[in-house]
């Protein structure tokens, strides 16, 4: 009879806790999903100069192709992580996301770095 008891306040209190944070949950789930993209932004923000430098050096494009190139990586990642957080043009932000994905693997050469795949493939067999 102990464990019915302790299984019952268990669902009591989940009941309650989900009650209370039912509202907020949707909001907490969304800003899960677009945290790399927000970390990533916020990132470009601050190291603008290492970033557009980077850009220069690896596709010898100058100054001002490379400071457009970060400043619409940036723009399209923060642009994409507010709309979905506001619930505007969700699935507009989505592809837009995605377009910046596809845009960063050819940009930062992720698609033919080896190394890279071969260390994403390891830590995703590893989690198996």
């Amino acid at each position: 009879m102990g464990q019915n008891d302790l299984m019952g306040t268990a669902e009591d209190f989940a009941d309650q806790f989900l009650r209370v944070t039912k509202q907020y949950l949707p909001h907490v789930a969304r800003l899960c999903l677009i945290s790399t993209f927000l970390e990533d932004g916020i990132r470009m923000w601050f190291q603008w100069s290492e970033q557009r430098d980077y850009i220069d050096t690896t596709w010898n494009c100058g100054y001002l192709l490379a400071s457009s190139f970060v400043f619409l990586n940036l723009l399209g990642q923060l642009t994409g992580c507010i709309l979905v957080l506001s619930r505007n043009f969700v699935q507009y932000a989505c592809f837009g996301l995605f377009g910046i994905i596809a845009l960063q693997t050819i940009a930062y050469s992720i698609l033919w770095d080896l190394k890279f795949l071969m260390r994403s493939s390891r830590t995703s067999w590893a989690r198996l």
